[in-house]
């Protein structure tokens, strides 16, 4: 284990706007770096250390870590700092045997409606957008916005089912979810291609192919699984 070094290179972390809740702002970068596995497991985080890679003060970044301990991405270490816990095989399984079975049918539910409703088509239209920008993050490595288009996609898709509840949970999954594949995936030129799928989900839905909608949704959530979350978690 390792506390962060001086000197280590910056991550590409988003510009923290105003105080739309710095707090907040701070967390959702730091959940997407754990995710990406940009932080690694079982290293030590000092939150001065990291306050200095966002260019903010320690009190933020301190609120923002204790909020990824209750969600169970990271545990504190006295005097030391934060480290980032390791999800198994098994946790990685379940999380997504869980999105397959909650996900493929929405969506498919969601498809079938589209043809018959000229609001909900305009709706599932607009996704087209956030998938684009999904498509442009992978060309640039961005992977902190990446997941975080990623997610912003997925979950106002199931929105359109009406079920807020679902949405919740689905969030709770993602959020827990490692993706340690996906640098490698962009250095190769992978991660493009795979992130087209989201523009592929949109045509689906506009089409009312329910059938086709349910199954890309399933290939997607096994390339989470499996070249997202790295062939070291096999």
């Amino acid at each position: 284990m390792s506390t962060i070094a001086e000197g280590e290179d910056a991550w590409d972390v988003p510009a923290l706007g105003e105080r739309q809740s710095l707090r907040q702002s701070v967390a959702d970068s730091l959940r997407a770096l754990v995710i990406a596995g940009r932080m690694k497991p079982g290293e030590i985080y000092s939150a001065p250390r990291l306050a200095a890679q966002f260019g903010v003060s320690a009190t933020p970044v301190r609120e923002a870590m204790l909020d990824l301990v209750m969600e169970g991405h990271i545990e504190t270490v006295r005097n030391k700092g934060f480290r980032v816990l390791e999800l198994s095989p098994r946790e990685l399984d379940e999380l997504a045997e869980l999105r397959r079975l909650i996900e493929p049918p929405v969506m498919a539910r969601i498809a079938r409606r589209v043809p018959g409703s000229a609001e909900l088509t305009g709706q599932v239209e607009a996704l087209r957008a956030v998938a684009q920008e999904i498509v442009a993050s992978a060309s640039r490595r961005d992977l902190v916005q990446y997941i975080d288009q990623d997610l912003r996609f997925h979950l106002d898709f199931l929105a359109l089912h009406g079920n807020d509840r679902l949405v919740q949970e689905v969030r709770a999954l993602r959020r827990r979810s490692r993706l340690f594949g996906l640098e490698s995936l962009a250095e190769k030129g992978t991660l493009v291609s795979l992130a087209r799928e989201h523009e592929e989900m949109v045509d689906l839905a506009l089409a009312g192919d329910a059938a086709g909608l349910e199954q890309l949704t399933h290939q997607h959530i096994e390339h989470v699984r499996h070249e997202w979350a790295g062939a070291e978690q096999e």
